[in-house]
């Protein structure tokens, strides 16, 4: 989940842009694009057509080539996609090839498991650095690093070129250190604690909520209950002749 979105960074004028003003929608299919085509390469496929693709990645393949043209990545009739051509086409444009460095602020038990989590790596991130305010966390080694207090957060930044910062505090102190992570010129952010950061517009903010996501969930279990209940499987609400004479609306 976005909270905010900005402009495209201008290319060359009358040319093709340096770099694609690409709709939302795409930037987040492009990672599970991506991690479909690394498959495919470890099961030793070289192309790829946008059927099989799209089918890997769990959309349609009308949407997957409208959203890979916007790379400029067309394929070829009667041949597909090239796999590793199209790795480093996505992995360009999601600004993978840099092995951009990472801290995670807040080394509870959600903070533990993503400070060991080893798929960042092969991802193109780097964890760097670990943050708490706790003193009995201060000083812990989890996976190799050592859990700095926050007062260190903006001479660490700096050493490290830390450019994202991952919140995993409790709700009532997340707001505090996306303060501190924008003092220490930490431009993006993924926030795991609820509610909505107030941050400058130059800072990007994704936010990750479980509990909604679980939320979104239960409406569809719902839905599917609410529809498997009624005779043949049919929804009331789209079958209005169905309804009982006491259920319907006045004047239908």
């Amino acid at each position: 989940m976005s909270q905010q979105r900005h402009g495209s960074t201008p290319g060359e004028a009358g040319g093709v842009p340096a770099f694609p003003d690409l709709p939302e929608a795409t930037i987040a299919r492009l990672p599970e694009y991506l991690r479909a085509l690394h498959h495919l390469a470890e099961t030793g496929a070289e192309t790829v057509s946008s059927e099989g693709l799209a089918a890997a990645a769990g959309v349609n393949s009308a949407k997957l080539r409208k959203d890979l043209s916007h790379l400029g990545s067309y394929g070829t009739r009667g041949v597909g996609y090239d796999v590793s051509l199209l790795v480093a086409q996505i992995e360009y444009i999601l600004g993978l090839d840099e092995n951009r460095a990472v801290c995670l602020v807040g080394v509870g038990n959600l903070g533990h498991a993503l400070a060991g989590y080893a798929g960042f790596a092969s991802r193109g991130f780097r964890v760097v650095a670990l943050f708490d305010t706790d003193p009995r966390k201060v000083g812990e080694q989890i996976n190799g690093l050592t859990v700095r207090h926050i007062d260190d957060l903006e001479r660490i930044a700096a050493e490290e070129s830390i450019a994202i910062g991952v919140i995993a505090t409790p709700p009532g102190t997340a707001q505090t250190v996306a303060d501190a992570l924008v003092a220490a010129g930490v431009t993006s952010i993924l926030n795991f604690a609820p509610g909505v950061l107030s941050v400058p517009s130059n800072v990007d903010v994704r936010k990750v909520d479980l509990a909604i996501e679980l939320q979104i969930l239960s409406f569809h279990e719902h839905r599917k209950a609410s529809l498997t209940a009624l005779p043949g499987g049919r929804s009331a609400a789209a079958s209005p002749d169905k309804l009982p004479d006491n259920q319907k609306a006045v004047g239908s």
